[in-house]
């Protein structure tokens, strides 16, 4: 049994009946309640298009995005987080031709070859599978964010895959926290910058330890309607 299976089954059991009612209401990630009238829908759509509009305005190199995935697998892993489980996936901004785009380690069938992507921040942000997003900034220097640059153009130019095991030992593979904690660590050249989470004697980077952090300020946080 790997390890990502151990910590999801000592940390997640008490959610798991949650978790299996709540595959059966979400089979399809993004499928809004059939209740919901066509104005309502126009009404939503309006909202959280100037919900990313906003978020990618408020963006700058070297933020970290985060965001929670609508499916029950999102939920899942989101328990993993032991201080705030309100986002389930991250990535890190770069401004490049004046336009953000996201740096973020991803799996599953949201990206079939498991490397590292980058997407624009508008995609990144798209609320037809994630229901919240958040923008945060950290106390770089200028000269950091510089480093932090060249260290996530190190780290695409490799495209390593997702890590399914979530080690951290390794660096073939990154799990989409691990990438955020071990770029921004090298960028500032300080390992205790981003910490790790022990669990069920397991250690790990959660996603709230990029956020729940004294070196973190969330700029923005909202849910999509």
């Amino acid at each position: 049994m790997n390890k990502i299976v151990k910590i999801i089954l000592v940390l997640v059991i008490p959610v798991a009946a949650f978790v299996l009612v709540a595959m059966k209401v979400f089979h399809t990630e993004g499928t809004r309640p059939s209740s919901v009238t066509p104005h309502e829908l126009l009404i939503a759509d309006i909202s959280n298009k100037k919900i990313v509009d906003t978020a990618v305005s408020l963006l700058r190199s070297g933020y970290i995005v985060l965001r929670m995935g609508a499916g029950a697998d999102s939920r899942m892993l989101a328990q993993m987080n032991q201080k705030n489980r309100s986002f389930s996936h991250c990535g890190i901004v770069m401004i490049e031709g004046g336009y953000p785009f996201v740096y973020h380690s991803i799996g599953g069938e949201d990206n079939p070859d498991e490397r590292l992507r980058r997407d624009s921040a508008k995609f990144f942000f798209s609320p037809k599978h994630n229901t919240a997003v958040a923008v945060v900034k950290y106390d770089f220097s200028d000269d950091e964010v510089n480093k932090l640059m060249k260290v996530v153009q190190t780290y695409y130019a490799q495209r390593p895959r997702f890590d399914m095991k979530f080690d951290l030992k390794s660096d073939d593979k990154l799990y989409c926290a691990e990438f955020v904690y071990k770029a921004v660590n090298k960028a500032v050249n300080d390992t205790a910058y981003i910490t790790t989470t022990t669990a069920a004697g397991y250690t790990f980077v959660g996603i709230d330890d990029l956020f729940v952090n004294p070196h973190a300020h969330i700029v923005w946080q909202t849910a999509f309607k």
